[in-house]
């Protein structure tokens, strides 16, 4: 079984897929995993890109991954694994600096990879995984 999680505080999907769906897991003990798919930075209120560089898209992306996990009853605290999609490498650094200030404590696990082209050509797109309590 799955869950299907949409909130009106990150971007509404561009396409054939969720901001996050929930893995039930319905056996006693067993905690829910959510998988969120990739955010850009979208402004959810105008679903714009907004403006600036690599730091402002960062910083909007991994809000909306917060609104997307509050949304489903999980919060950055409980990110598991996520994935940094970036149109460049050179872009790491500054990434980097912004994704520390939101994953402070135990950070999840993370792949970075540079991707040829993202999403309305955005620098930066992620995507995670959380557990539930």
């Amino acid at each position: 079984m799955k869950k299907i999680v949409s909130t009106d505080k990150a971007p509404k999907a561009i396409g054939p897929y969720s901001q996050a769906v929930i893995q039930d897991m319905s056996h006693p003990g067993s905690r829910q995993i959510v998988y969120l798919s990739g955010q850009i930075a979208l402004d959810p209120a105008t679903m714009e890109i907004v403006s600036g560089g690599i730091t402002e898209q960062t910083e909007r992306v991994l809000e909306n991954i917060k609104a997307v996990l509050e949304a489903a009853g999980a919060s950055l605290g409980s990110v598991l694994k996520t994935t940094v999609f970036l149109k460049s490498m050179d872009d790491f650094k500054a990434m980097n600096e912004v994704y520390a200030r939101y994953f402070t404590v135990d950070p999840p696990a993370r792949s970075t990879v540079q991707a040829a082209k993202l999403p309305r050509d955005v620098m930066v797109e992620i995507e995670a995984i959380a557990a539930m309590a």
